[in-house]
């Protein structure tokens, strides 16, 4: 039978995701482990070409390998395949503090959170090391429309480091496959409304030797796409009838001048026209029905969601 070592009671993993990590992977893992030794430590490789793998078993991490290649799948991979009542996600190439942890899975237990998430401050003499422009304006713009659509009050959204609860990663689908994983975590803790917090944390640049896999259009792209996807998916009611409203302002807009000729005149000049505004006030209505339809659908889903959240004892009710 397993053996865990516990922190305040919790059986608490480390979760470190890893493409080509291999100058920095058994850094990070001495520096979890000194920062809290309490952490059961796991790397999942995800087919790296270099010695990640060998690195981080000399470094006494457990090793798995993900065959599918993108962040997301590997975080699917890691949710499925470990069961402890926190568990700690960062990033294998050094550039999150893991002094935090401590005080990150602290105020988890502490405050019964779902999620904590690492805001990233790197020291103003590394700002142009740590944050290229253009990733700085990504995570500022992408973060602020997540509020809007969405609510909450985090601000660095991209985050990568986070502590997160049994219930939030027992309850959560991770549907992404790639650098959109974040987003989609963000936004599950929104909508079903869990408890979450964010706390600063320092920021360092990449040891030599390290990349970065982001690119910053291509995934910018995706993670935009994705924000958008998941607002059609849990506000359908809000989408469609705002596109309802675009439609019959349009139709109505077109259909005024035909609508006054044939009240002074009694004919219809403009025929094609005439049937264009019927066309579009009947996609009016029916974009009505698909979000009312859609609605029903998504409240059913998050009732289901929900009930399989509070199904899941938190860390401190088991131990209660």
């Amino acid at each position: 039978m397993t053996t865990f070592t516990t922190y305040r009671g919790q059986k608490v993993a480390l979760l470190l995701p890893c493409l080509n990590e291999a100058s920095a992977i058994g850094e990070v893992i001495s520096a979890f482990r000194e920062a809290m030794p309490e952490l059961d430590i796991f790397v999942f490789d995800n087919l790296s070409s270099d010695a990640t793998v060998q690195a981080a078993r000399e470094a006494g991490a457990r090793v798995r390998i993900v065959p599918h290649r993108g962040k997301g799948n590997v975080v699917r991979r890691m949710f499925a395949d470990l069961d402890r009542d926190i568990y700690v996600m960062a990033d294998g190439d050094a550039t999150y503090d893991p002094r935090s942890v401590r005080s990150m899975v602290n105020q988890m237990i502490d405050d019964q959170l779902d999620m904590v998430v690492a805001r990233r401050v790197p020291e103003i003499k590394q700002i142009k090391e740590v944050y290229r422009p253009l990733h700085a304006l990504g995570n500022w713009a992408l973060s602020a429309f997540v509020r809007r659509l969405f609510g909450g009050e985090i601000q660095d959204m991209l985050s990568g480091y986070r502590v997160l609860s049994r219930r939030f990663v027992k309850s959560f689908p991770a549907l992404s496959s790639g650098f959109e994983i974040e987003t989609e975590l963000t936004i599950h803790a929104l909508v079903q409304r869990m408890p979450i917090a964010e706390l600063p944390s320092p920021y360092f640049p990449r040891k030599s030797g390290s990349f970065s896999k982001l690119s910053t259009f291509t995934d910018g792209a995706k993670i935009a796409i994705t924000i958008f996807r998941l607002y059609v998916r849990e506000k359908p009611l809000e989408f469609f009838s705002l596109g309802s409203i675009l439609l019959a302002l349009t139709s109505l807009g077109l259909s005024l001048p035909i609508l006054t000729e044939y009240l002074s005149s009694g004919l219809v000049p403009r025929l094609p026209t005439a049937i264009l505004c019927a066309t579009l006030m009947t996609l009016a209505l029916l974009s009505l029905v698909c979000g009312l339809i859609l609605n029903m659908v998504t409240q059913s889903r998050r009732e289901t969601a929900r009930l399989f959240y509070v199904g899941q004892l938190s860390a401190k009710e088991e131990t209660a």
